[in-house]
This record gives C-alpha cells, structure tokens and sequence, in this order.
C-alpha cells in the first residue's frame, strides 16, 4: 500500500470548507461529519460527537499546513506537521489479504477521527518528504483555493483540478479587458 495516498484525506478534509468553491460547511453537523468519512474502510466503527469536533479541529490544523506551505513558509509547515505527527501517532500493521503480498495498513485502533488524523498526518509527512513541501498547496485561482496535494516529482503545480489553470485565465483575461488592456476589432490580428 502506498501511504502517501493517505495524503488526500487531508486535502478532502480542508476542502469541506464553507471558503472552497463556495459550498456550505460539509462538517456542519455530525451526521454530515459522520456521512463525510462513510465509505472508507479503515474509518468504521463507532461514531461520536468527539470525533465531530476533533475533525473541525483536525481541519483547521491542516489548512493551517496548507497555507503555510503555499506561502513557502515550509519551516512552519513542518513545524505544524511535527505536532499533529507526535499527537496522532501512526501505528502500522504488516497484513495480507486478497491474496496480495504483505503489506502496511493502519492499525484499526483509536476512534474515528484519531485514525482519520494519523493517516492524514502521515499521508502529508510522506509526500513532503518523498518530493518535497513545495508539492503541498492551495489553489492559484482565487475564486477556489481548495487544497491540493502534488505527488509528482516534477515541477509543483498550481491548480488543485484540470479546469482551475483555464478559469483563471478566463478570469484574468476578462479583467486584462475590462482595464483597456485588450485590443479592439480593429486592431487585431486574423
């Protein structure tokens, strides 16, 4: 299992923001928290109104990391990630199932929101590690900045989706016109 995969539990997490794509608070209430990490596997068991709370909490911390590494303050991000590492400790398990070779999961132990936490944490720790903090980000375009994590070792990105870097030249066009910078009919080339 590739745990850097872990990483898009935080970006998933600051994204349920009132602030990204204008969406309401996707955490506003515990069955919405609890709705939130239906579906993945290593996050069933019971469900508290800690773990609500520790997933608001969780998620300002994160975009904490976020913003600080968009704005290459990396000692901050890591300072941040060092934290959340020491308060959710990972606790990896060798299993096999499927028929698959062995290999590492998360242990199952600890409530929802900790195991929720520790993947999160470890996920962002691996990916700055594997190819550096500057591949952890918020979006350029302004009218989203949703989080973003970019496992590729090459050069970071910007944008957290494919259609953010075409809004954004659409957006700055549409301003680049609207101040006089744009040309007019008569003038252009074709």
């Amino acid at each position: 299992m590739d745990l850097t995969s872990y990483a898009d539990l935080a970006v998933r997490l600051v994204n349920t923001a009132v602030s990204v794509d204008s969406h309401a608070d996707q955490l506003g209430t515990s069955d919405a928290s609890r709705a939130f990490v239906a579906g993945h596997p290593h996050l069933t068991g019971p469900w508290t109104h800690h773990d609500h709370d520790a997933l608001r909490s969780l998620r300002a911390e994160l975009t904490a990391i976020f913003t600080a590494a968009a704005e290459r303050d990396y000692a901050a991000a890591a300072e941040k990630m060092n934290v959340l590492l020491v308060q959710y400790p990972v606790r990896p398990v060798l299993t096999r199932h499927d028929r698959s070779r062995w290999h590492l999961h998360l242990d199952q132990s600890g409530s929802v929101a900790d195991r929720y936490a520790a993947g999160a944490v470890y996920g962002l720790a691996a990916i700055a590690t594997g190819v550096g903090m500057n591949h952890l980000g918020i979006c350029a375009n302004p009218d989203c900045r949703g989080a973003f994590v970019d496992p590729a070792p090459s050069r970071p990105r910007r944008y957290c989706a494919q259609h953010c870097p075409d809004t954004a030249n659409v957006t700055a066009f549409r301003e680049h016109r609207r101040a006089g910078g744009g040309l007019s009919a008569s003038t252009a080339v074709g």
